[in-house]
């Protein structure tokens, strides 16, 4: 049996020929056995992967090999034994330590194992998610998860060490602290000491780190834990990380090759890539004219033509109709798709639109045959050669258009050119097109509360030359704001914020904050704001969004150790759960049953 004051020597995937005649003790899980008699094989598996296990009786005697005989997969177990080169004929190329195998001649049973709920390997991708996340522990043992993990530590040390190299200090902000209802909803926490008041969990560290810049920390940054109380998607959860970052006397430009630098340092140092420096900027307005978004896949082609000067006076009312209700008509050519869609696909893209609040889909196509339309009846042989010429059409293509509001045209149209991309192939899948969209409008209007809001938060500082528009057309006042874009994801955002006090109450009233209310909500900042506080601006991105481009994954809840469901549930912990009524009578705090 095993040998007092046993060990673990080595890592079972890192062994290779070089260790050769080496004596060595390993631990870890089985992954499966196979029983030839007189041998034994075990396939043993730790986070660095498998190497293979031999109990030949003649080698380990009688009690040992009994030990072998008594493996079932997922036992954890200690083996010691010596290093020897496989038979040729029993090379195993597709393992790092297929050319090796270890004759045992010590084994210790550390714990049996029920069977699994699940495969504990990577070849059954198709099993219930639901089953997986609430065994998520038994899925981590998985060498894509560990590998995945392995991956976020690597990026995250890269992080750290190059906010260093740029002199950066790492500052921890509160995880209790104010409601400030300005964007996505607060997860409350109630103060027991406090009764009727609560904290909140931060969305960001916004404030914060604003006032260590008022407080002469210069350069801050943190990999900070952030909570948002809104539905899941494949690219959200309710608790997420990000790097965040804040500068004194920054402007743009050095803010931008900072993050750019980030970046570059984690390509390098895990993919191998080299991202070339300094990256493209393309305005909000470019990217919303070119692609209908402000986080564009640039990975293809498709790009948005504006019609609206040629489709007020076209002949066809729908165009005519928007045009004249200050909206615009826009286009896609699609090159060779006049023989790519047929007439049930064509229906199937118009009610596609539909679910982003476009009234319909015009269609064209230029097929050997002529020209094939809904609306050819209504224009003039000028008209669609001048269409043509406007899309640079040529005989096979497919063109498709959108006739409404901006935003409504911008939003069909470039979720439409996603689906197109998807549907043709079309995207560069080995690409990685990294840059900044800039000068983003302050302001966005709200239908539901009828007001203006700050489209990325209220600190963000307006561009020098539209704060006069201030007052007399807030809509059209640009901000100091950037984001950083990645093959049509956005990977974060930062502006230059406002530093003077006053600005940042001409701000607040713009959106709709009186003088008192926003003393009420923010008066402890604009008081720090009277002593002091430097020009200043920062950046933040999500981790849990780099590591999708990584790794190449589908959902956030790939890249997370213990990721929340779809609901943002925890399946495995069984949360949200019901709590003590003693609980809920200390925090002042009485249920009732929700009306339906």
């Amino acid at each position: 049996m095993l040998k007092q004051g046993f060990s673990r020597t080595d890592y079972c995937g890192e062994l290779t020929e070089r260790d050769e005649g080496r004596s060595v003790s390993l631990c870890g899980w089985v992954q499966r056995t196979r029983n030839l008699g007189g041998l034994i094989f075990v396939w043993l598996r730790d986070k660095t992967g498998l190497v293979q296990l031999v109990f030949d009786q003649t080698v380990c005697g009688a009690e040992v090999f009994a030990v072998g005989e008594s493996l079932r997969g997922e036992y954890v177990v200690c083996a010691g034994g010596q290093v020897r080169l496989r038979d040729q004929a029993a090379v195993n190329e597709k393992l790092k330590t297929g050319r090796i195998e270890i004759f045992v001649d010590s084994c210790l049973l550390l714990n049996q194992a029920a069977t699994p709920p699940i495969y504990i390997d990577d070849e059954h991708p198709d099993e219930s998610e639901s089953v997986r996340l609430k065994y998520r522990y038994l899925e981590l043992r998985k060498p894509s998860m560990q590998a995945m993990l392995a991956t976020r530590s690597q990026v995250m040390q890269c992080l750290r060490t190059y906010m260093f190299t740029q002199r950066f200090t790492e500052v921890e902000t509160p995880i209790l602290t104010k409601s400030t209802p300005e964007g996505a909803r607060d997860y409350l926490v109630p103060s027991r000491v406090h009764p009727g008041q609560f904290y909140a969990l931060p969305q960001s560290p916004q404030i914060y780190k604003q006032l260590l810049m008022l407080g002469g920390t210069d350069r801050y940054f943190q990999l900070a834990r952030c909570f948002r109380d809104e539905d899941s998607r494949a690219d959200r959860q309710p608790e997420f990380t990000q790097c965040d970052l804040e500068m004194s006397f920054a402007r743009e430009e050095d803010i931008q090759t900072v993050v750019e630098g980030a970046f570059h340092s984690v390509f390098h140092s895990v993919l191998g890539v080299e991202v070339s420096l300094p990256l493209e900027r393309i305005t909000w307005k470019q990217a919303m004219e070119d692609y209908g978004s402000d986080k564009p896949d640039r990975r293809f082609g498709l790009t948005l033509k504006n019609l609206s000067d040629w489709g007020k006076d076209c002949g066809f009312s729908v165009f005519e109709n928007a045009v004249s209700a200050g909206g615009s008509v826009r286009g896609i050519r699609v090159p060779g798709g006049a023989s790519r869609f047929s007439r049930k696909e064509l229906d199937a893209l118009g009610e596609f639109v539909k679910t982003f609040k476009a009234k319909g889909l015009a269609w064209m196509t230029l097929g050997e045959q002529g020209v094939k339309s809904p609306f050819l009846k209504f224009l003039s042989e000028e008209k669609l050669a001048d269409l043509k010429a406007r899309m640079q059409a040529e005989t096979g293509d497919a063109l498709f258009f959108v006739a409404d509001k901006n935003a409504v045209v911008f939003q069909a149209l470039g979720q439409l050119r996603l689906e197109l991309a998807k549907r043709l192939d079309l995207i560069d899948k080995n690409r990685y097109d990294l840059f900044w969209v800039t000068e983003f409008p302050l302001l966005e209007w709200d239908e539901e509360e009828q007001r203006f809001v700050a489209m990325h938060h209220p600190f963000t500082s307006p561009m020098d030359e539209d704060v006069p528009l201030m007052e007399s057309d807030p809509g059209a006042v640009r901000a100091k704001a950037y984001d950083l874009v990645l093959n049509g994801v956005e990977m974060g955002s930062g502006s230059i914020r406002i530093h003077d006090p006053n600005v940042q109450e001409k701000m607040f009233n713009m959106i709709g904050f009186t003088h008192e209310e926003a003393w009420k909500r923010f008066g402890f900042m604009l008081e720090a704001f009277k002593f002091g506080v430097p020009p200043h601006g920062g950046f933040a991105f999500g981790v849990d969004r780099l590591m999708m481009i990584l790794t190449g994954a589908q959902s956030l809840r790939d890249v997370l150790a213990f990721p929340k469901a779809s609901n943002g549930s925890c399946l495995m912990m069984d949360t949200p759960s019901a709590v003590q009524a003693d609980q809920l009578e200390l925090l002042g705090i009485e249920l009732r049953p929700q009306e339906k």
